[in-house]
């Protein structure tokens, strides 16, 4: 299942992956991360009770932002040349994909935007774990 060189089914393995994780990542650390927003458990349980956290399009929007960045991703892995799609490869592209443009694109609206230094570090590390788990499962994948 090959369209244009990348691999279809890679691409929704590791986009579903790369989601699953950040619903284990947020749910494991849900009280720091509700502090570095500024929020109280008390308002969080009154915005759900609202309905205002039953909104299903974070999750919609999520699983399409997976899907584009694990598309994307496979296209860099891609461009390394034949036989170079691998594990190994996988992991470096995603780290580097990370650190070039994800957490300082990150660093600088959340610094502009006032947000507490540790979301910054909580919400990286998210997406660091993503680029990682992404890299190394169209990585396995191969070509």
């Amino acid at each position: 299942m090959v369209f244009g060189g990348i691999n279809v089914l890679a691409v929704i393995v590791a986009a579903l992956a790369g989601f699953g994780f950040g619903a284990v990542y947020y749910m494991s650390i849900a009280k720091p991360w509700m502090r570095a927003q500024g929020w109280s458990a008390e308002e969080q349980a009154a915005k759900a009770k609202a309905g205002m956290g039953a909104s299903k399009a974070p999750f919609i929007i999520a699983i399409a932002a997976n899907l584009v960045m694990a598309w994307i991703l496979a296209g860099l892995i891609g461009h390394l040349g034949p036989g170079q799609i691998t594990i190994r490869n996988g992991i470096i592209s995603g780290a580097f994909c990370w650190f070039g443009f994800v957490i300082t694109t990150q660093s600088v609206n959340y610094a502009f935007g006032g947000r507490k230094p540790s979301l910054t570090v909580i919400d990286g590390g998210h997406w660091l774990g993503v680029l990682l788990l992404m890299g190394a499962v169209i990585g396995a994948f191969g070509s």
